[in-house]
């Protein structure tokens, strides 16, 4: 649950959910964030997520904070509500040109390429929350054999697509971008759009993601 409500700003509410970063956690965090925007509470007129945060922006015309506050304290949250993720394959080509850090990990993890690969494309992963750049997914949680910290350097320029690992998270650039991930492979699939202006993110906080391996000229053919 909340564990503290605060000012962020002149029109913004800053619901802090505690210091975990885990599934449990952040799916409060996205219960919220559901029941919030189906409620179309009037003067509300932004809902950002976060592994562990809920930042509500909303228009001083309308509402104020006193009145924000008092909603969310006493919105009714069914905390054993099925979430109804949605299940998203996303294909990722993994050739040596695409895998800029595969070296650079099967040297931190004491892993070879085969096994790294394996583990990663063995498991379901959770959407915790989108940002840095429109649409990014923020995906957890890797296999602590896969923790590894960001590059010392970051790159930047980061391709669009590029499949990248940090600490217990995923992610997927979906543009062109500066980071510090480390880049294991490349997706051809358009994961934002931002002419789809009702949903331009393919994949939302509290969705799954499956990764699938494909190889390099089934990853051309996505761009033809």
């Amino acid at each position: 649950m909340i564990k503290n409500i605060s000012n962020l700003g002149d029109a913004a509410l800053y619901c802090d959910f505690g210091k975990e970063v885990n599934k449990e956690t952040n799916s409060t965090v996205i219960r919220y964030f559901k029941t919030l925007k189906h409620r179309k509470i009037i003067g509300i007129n932004n809902l950002t997520p976060s592994y562990n945060k809920l930042i509500i922006s909303y228009d001083l015309k309308k509402t104020n904070f006193k009145d924000i506050k008092k909603i969310v304290e006493n919105i009714s949250i069914d905390q054993k509500e099925d979430l109804s993720s949605n299940k998203i394959e996303i294909p990722v080509c993994c050739e040596e040109s695409l895998s800029l850090d595969i070296e650079r990990l099967e040297k931190k993890l004491n892993l070879n390429r085969d096994k790294i690969f394996d583990n990663f494309f063995s498991k379901e992963y959770f959407c915790y929350m989108t940002g840095f750049i429109a649409g990014m997914p923020f995906l957890g949680d890797l296999d602590n054999l896969l923790r590894a910290k960001r590059l010392e350097t970051p790159r930047v320029k980061v391709p669009k697509g590029s499949v990248g690992l940090t600490e217990q998270f995923a992610n997927i650039y979906t543009s062109e971008s500066p980071g510090g991930w480390n880049i294991i492979g490349n997706s051809p699939l358009g994961i934002f759009d931002k002419k789809k202006e009702q949903k331009p993110n393919l994949i939302n906080p509290g969705d799954i993601v499956v990764f699938k391996k494909i190889n390099i000229d089934q990853y051309k053919k996505y761009n033809e």
